[in-house]
């Protein structure tokens, strides 16, 4: 092991290790395996999410979920050691923290996504911020605070135009949730073009012609090379007099400054689930732009993620065990 890759382990003594288990493909799993029913028992456990000590000598592991919620730098901490690798697991849809460390993983290894994960939680704060925006919550919480009553007229999401820029799973997720909102229309972007039931998905390239027709643009696409500032300086420009612009996706979608010069002269609103930078600083203008709602990138993590997760890795164990293809494969290491 590499000086780098050098973090002691603990003896690993689980439940689902009977003797002769060394000899049975090992797994790290950020949930304790005990609390997952199902799992095969032709697979030996162990429980790492992150910590200082490795569970195992990472060199046994040949399937790896990485932990959820961690920095990029722990993430790839055991990869260089993990020469049995056969499949990285990620707990997010976005595999782009990992992404710049898969140069040093052993070839022949797949990674995959957690697709379809995610879709419940994020269409749902994906909502309340198109609501919480339109229909000024944060300012009826600043009065409250300052014990004023502030009535009158705010706008309302029905008779609106939304634009849904990534019709992936949690781009349809959103969709579902605003069905019985009476939009005037839903508008779907995803890289291709396809047709679903619902209508038709244009081509990211009609953006555009799409733009200045939304009341609500609502951000969901993976961060890709593609993708990366996106919403800069003229996409914002096409977005009309008064939209709001939605970020569930990534920070790095959106170009921060074009984004503030657009809020700070009061032409646009945006509510934010993420940002660039992330962490957002103490101090950043973003903080107090008017008409900025901001959520701590908080679109994953609710109580709907554990149930899920636990799916998705008794799924994808199961087929692992019986040797048949990973479902959500991004990529093959080479």
């Amino acid at each position: 092991m590499s000086a780098d890759h050098s973090d002691t382990f603990r003896h690993h003594d689980s439940s689902h290790a009977a003797s002769g288990g060394s000899a049975r493909p090992l797994v790290w799993l950020p949930i304790p395996p005990e609390e997952i029913e199902g799992l095969p028992e032709s697979l030996e456990y162990a429980h790492w999410d992150g910590g200082p000590e490795y569970p195992t000598d990472p060199a046994r592991v040949a399937f790896y979920c990485a932990p959820y919620m961690k920095r990029p730098e722990v993430l790839a901490r055991p990869l260089e050691a993990m020469t049995g690798l056969r499949v990285i697991q990620t707990l997010t849809a976005g595999i782009d923290s990992l992404l710049p460390a898969m140069s040093r993983v052993v070839p022949g290894v797949q990674l995959c996504n957690a697709r379809g994960l995610h879709d419940a939680s994020t269409a749902e704060l994906a909502l309340t911020l198109i609501l919480a925006s339109l229909r000024d919550i944060p300012g009826f919480v600043r009065a409250q605070d300052a014990g004023e009553w502030n009535s009158g007229f705010r706008p309302a999401l029905a008779d609106k135009s939304v634009l849904i820029v990534g019709y992936g799973s949690i781009g349809s997720a959103i969709e579902d949730r605003l069905e019985p909102f009476e939009c005037e229309r839903v508008t779907r972007v995803a890289r291709s073009p396809r047709t679903t039931e619902r209508g038709p998905v244009h081509p990211i390239d009609a953006l555009p012609q799409l733009l200045p027709e939304a009341d609500v643009v609502v951000l969901v696409t993976p961060l890709t090379e593609q993708t990366r500032g996106l919403a800069g300086a003229d996409f914002l420009a096409k977005m009309k007099d008064g939209a709001l612009l939605v970020n569930v996706a990534r920070g790095a979608v959106v170009d921060t400054k074009a984004l503030l010069a657009e809020v700070e002269s009061g032409r646009l609103r945006a509510a934010l689930d993420v940002t660039d930078p992330e962490p957002l600083p103490a101090g950043h203008p973003l903080w107090h732009a008017p008409g900025v709602l901001i959520t701590p990138h908080v679109g994953g993590p609710s109580s709907a993620f554990r149930p899920r997760a636990k799916r998705l890795l008794r799924a994808q164990l199961r087929r692992f065990a019986a040797g048949e293809p990973m479902e959500h494969l991004m990529m093959t290491t080479g």
